[in-house]
């Protein structure tokens, strides 16, 4: 499995000393929505810099003009954009055509898809290889997991990485590993743990065990 660390609420000065301790113990770097809206894509060219062999996924969640937000965002040094799973598969496809261009790859955030298998095969039926079971910040309050919806798209997917995001820590990483997670999106188990950088270490000796 490999570990990916979402950054949402901070500065580019809070991210850039928070990777420089932990970048060694993660696969993936996230510049999260509320941090592209904040500061654009400049961290996403910064990260590339400083971290030449770290990916970079802007979470920029396109919901329309897939062929141009996807292209401002792979020629800024991402590896990896999502998409919005419930957008028109015409965004879709205009995405992974520019991912093929770049060499990079488009992951579906399935966040508020109703019906997951029928939306998993349309997806797939066009190319899409990474999806995303996402349960929001305002659903997780509400007492829901990524749990149920990884088993579901596990069942679904005939060809897909499947990303997980959704309050996951060291305590809870093991159940998305049995359940057939591929990548694990950690936040504030990481940002916000007493000690970063020994979280960071104890999921990455976890996801990668």
């Amino acid at each position: 499995m490999k570990l990916q660390l979402a950054l949402d609420d901070i500065s580019t000065d809070e991210a850039l000393a928070l990777l420089d301790r932990v970048h060694p113990f993660i696969d993936i770097v996230e510049v999260g929505t509320p941090f592209l809206l904040e500061e654009g894509l400049r961290p996403v060219r910064l990260f590339r810099s400083r971290y030449p062999d770290l990916p970079v996924l802007a979470d920029a969640k396109i919901m329309d003009a897939g062929h141009y937000e996807a292209r401002q965002a792979f020629a800024a040094g991402a590896a990896y954009v999502t998409v919005l799973g419930v957008t028109d598969l015409l965004t879709v496809k205009g995405c992974l055509e520019v991912a093929a261009e770049f060499g990079g790859t488009v992951v579906a955030d399935m966040i508020c898809v109703e019906d997951l298998p029928k939306r998993v095969r349309q997806l797939e039926d066009l190319g899409m290889k990474a999806l995303a079971v996402h349960t929001g910040v305002d659903q997780q309050a509400a007492g829901r997991t990524p749990a149920d919806e990884l088993a579901v798209m596990k069942q679904a997917s005939r060809q897909s990485e499947l990303f997980v995001a959704g309050g996951i820590t060291p305590a809870t990483l093991s159940r998305y590993i049995d359940l057939g997670a591929d990548v694990a999106i950690v936040g504030s188990g990481i940002r916000h743990a007493p000690d970063p950088v020994s979280a960071a270490e104890e999921l990455a000796r976890l996801a990668r065990r």
